[in-house]
């Protein structure tokens, strides 16, 4: 018997224009945790999902539990016990929790000849199951209800009550709070003891080192090598994976901030359970922070100043003028733009090109005549935004759904870049991008803020805020608890903050 439960052999895959996967190999142990690393575009994801039966591979042998496997689709991989959390999350936006999770497998019950859904059966289950992982929803809600970060952890769920015994977990932890992923990695200590092998995706160097048993790297679709995790340190990993040293992991400040600029005032959600009485302002060229737990209601309030969500009461103003914000174009019209957090659902027109969706925000100053498109004029702003922001792309015709995650959410930042806002509101920005497109889209924001743009950046990761902001506005139960700055803005005055209404 093989010690490996799965072993991927010289696995290739190539899409027009670009080999993915160039022999590739990774093997499994039952019981461990197996982490795969590498920069946007390195082809883990791609790996994977040629593992689920997404597609299909051009060459190589994929043996499972000792045996040589065809894996035909997703359906046929968790029949044989292989399940897989995805990055970009596919909700049923519109069905239940609990329909969610136990989609394409409902539980019948029989009248004669005749089967039907047992709703109470599969409502219960997906309830206990909910429960013994110790996540708060009702099985009954509607997904939709959800934050982004909340179906990330309802998909964790779904993976677990396959009872599979290999779990791909592609960044599950991509907007989740510390809280959050601490209950993740309970999760996952459960499962490995059981004797489930994970495959474990992530960009986040710290909870690599702590989850993992052994750590494969790739690189431009090549295999570089695997490692024990006790052997490995950040800056061995971060060189494997970049091909070069890589030492600070956040950019000099070069912005100096002005006066206040932008201003909101008296904020309060129709839902009784959102934001309530939220005031805050922002200087000229100045890098502002928004912290807080899952259920802060960050995104909610950011989303309501773009037009995106109700308000019973409230005020937005730019250099002392009152703007009328009703829609998301009113919005863009008085130089506001919003990088959402959810890029699949929000963000991505996924059928059409990459030139198509970094142009589709400014079209209107591209017409010639104001009848006829300057398509030349477009190559070249889709020619500079691949080149300044590093998209690994095999052409800029290409479907941007065909893109890594990381690489997808460059284009989407090219697209508001392109029309030149006064304020910038990023929910996540840098949710599911590698360490070095990190630091660029760091160099990015800094560049901007230098230029005396106004940059609102709603992030997870503390260290990242406390990397490159000038101050950090904390949120909790959709109240705004403090603002930190100075040697005040640290991960024990941000967690305390966050916590504020809930000790």
């Amino acid at each position: 018997m093989s010690e490996y439960i799965l072993e991927m052999k010289d696995i290739c895959k190539s899409f027009p224009g670009v080999k993915a996967l160039d022999h590739v190999s990774l093997q499994l142990k039952p019981g461990h945790v197996h982490s795969l690393m590498g920069e946007n575009g390195a082809g883990k994801s791609t790996l994977m999902k040629c593992l689920f039966g997404i597609y299909k591979k051009d060459e190589g042998t994929v043996i499972y539990d000792g045996e040589e496997v065809t894996i035909t689709d997703p359906f046929d991989a968790l029949q044989k016990g292989i399940a897989m959390v995805h990055q970009e999350l596919m909700p049923i936006r519109d069905r239940s929790i609990a329909e969610n999770i136990y989609c394409g497998r409902y539980p019948v019950k029989k009248f004669g000849p005749i089967e039907v859904i047992d709703h109470k059966k599969m409502n219960d289950d997906a309830q206990a199951l909910l429960d013994d992982l110790g996540l708060d929803f009702k099985a009954t809600v509607k997904l939709g209800t959800l934050t982004a970060s909340q179906m990330q952890l309802v998909e964790i769920a779904k993976a677990v009550s396959a009872n599979a015994k290999i779990i791909i977990l592609d960044e599950p932890t991509s907007s989740l709070t510390l809280k959050e992923v601490d209950k993740l990695f309970e999760i996952i200590k459960r499962l490995t003891a059981k004797g489930c092998g994970v495959i474990y995706i992530s960009h986040k160097m710290d909870e690599i080192l702590q989850i993992s048993d052994e750590v494969t790297i790739m690189r431009d679709g090549q295999y570089i090598g695997t490692w024990s995790a006790s052997e490995l340190t950040t800056d061995f990993i971060i060189a494997k994976e970049v091909g070069r040293e890589l030492k600070d992991l956040y950019p000099p400040k070069i912005n100096t901030p002005g006066e206040v600029i932008f201003e909101v005032k008296d904020f309060d959600s129709v839902l009784d359970n959102s934001f309530k009485d939220c005031s805050f302002s922002v200087r000229k060229g100045e890098i502002y922070g928004v912290a807080g737990l899952v259920g802060a209601q960050r995104t909610e309030l950011m989303e309501a100043i773009y037009g995106l969500r109700g308000i019973t009461s409230g005020a937005v103003f730019y250099d002392g003028q009152q703007l009328k914000i009703k829609k998301p174009e009113d919005a863009i019209n008085n130089g506001i733009a919003l990088i959402t957090e959810d890029r699949r659902a929000r963000g991505i027109f996924g059928v059409l090109s990459v030139s198509d969706n970094v142009a589709v925000a400014t079209l209107n100053d591209y017409l010639i005549f104001k009848t006829i498109l300057d398509h030349k004029k477009i190559k070249e702003v889709v020619d500079k935004s691949i080149s300044e922001l590093s998209i690994k792309t095999p052409s800029p015709k290409a479907q941007i759904k065909n893109l890594s995650g990381g690489n997808q959410q460059k284009v989407i930042i090219s697209r508001w870049l392109a029309k030149e806002p006064e304020v910038l509101i990023m929910d996540e920005p840098t949710r599911g991008i590698d360490v070095g497109a990190k630091y660029e889209i760091y160099s990015i924001i800094g560049r901007l803020a230098s230029e005396g743009k106004t940059i609102i950046v709603v992030s997870s990761e503390m260290p990242e805020l406390i990397g490159i902001c000038d101050r950090i506005m904390v949120m909790c139960e959709g109240r705004i608890t403090g603002v930190v700055e100075g040697e005040d803005m640290n991960q024990e005055k941000i967690m305390e903050l966050s916590t504020a209404f809930r000790n």
